[in-house]
């Protein structure tokens, strides 16, 4: 019998001269239940299938974000890899999760997002263990998403949008009171037990800050 082991590399494909009518009817056979991140450029097309070490981090920032919005009383939305798409600009990307939060009360209950006339997600995550053909943050930046946190091998980045451009930043737009990237639990996970530690004392640090 054999056993399925947990993706130890990525498997990235890029193919390039790709229509977006192409590329809607390859999404539309491949169907939303797959493994795979994809990102649409103009053309390029990326498609990566993550590994574990990308999803680890993912899951111990959504698993923090969660524990500091109940712990401050602060509704949040999150939608995981949500297609985000503008036909528009030709560009489509499926962040590792994202959340609405400044917005949230606009999305609520929505069972679908259009970015023609829904705001983009107030927050993007991107584990990025890897390099990407295509540059996310410029089609995260053309899309209008105010802010994305980048997890680079354990050290959060925080960016902002700012006159189109992502810019570094210590702080965050969703979450303004304290330092980020000096606070988040940013060391490699070790298991779901540590993971969850970590996250609960990032949220002690949070009330901390606050008291």
């Amino acid at each position: 019998m054999t056993v399925p082991t947990a993706t130890i590399r990525e498997s990235r494909t890029v193919l390039t001269g790709v229509s977006w009518q192409t590329f809607k009817a390859l999404l539309a056979e491949i169907g939303e239940d797959r493994n795979c991140r994809i990102a649409y450029d103009r053309g390029i097309l990326e498609i990566m299938t993550p590994y574990a070490g990308h999803e680890e981090p993912v899951a111990l920032i959504e698993d923090s974000i969660a524990a500091v919005a109940d712990e401050l009383g602060i509704e949040v939305r999150r939608l995981g890899s949500l297609t985000l798409e503008r036909s528009d600009l030709t560009r489509m990307v499926e962040p590792d999760t994202c959340f609405y939060i400044q917005n949230e009360s606009l999305v609520r209950g929505k069972a679908e997002i259009d970015l023609n006339i829904d705001p983009p997600p107030d927050l993007v995550v991107e584990s990025d263990y890897t390099r990407y053909s295509l540059n996310k943050l410029e089609i995260y930046a053309s899309l209008g998403v105010p802010e994305l946190w980048r997890d680079r091998r354990s050290t959060l980045q925080v960016y902002m949008l700012i006159a189109g451009k992502y810019e570094q930043s210590d702080r965050s737009l969703a979450f303004p009171f304290f330092p980020i990237f000096r606070s988040f639990p940013g060391a490699p996970v070790v298991s779901e037990t540590t993971e969850k530690s970590r996250g609960n004392c990032w949220v002690l640090s949070v009330t901390d800050i606050l008291t």
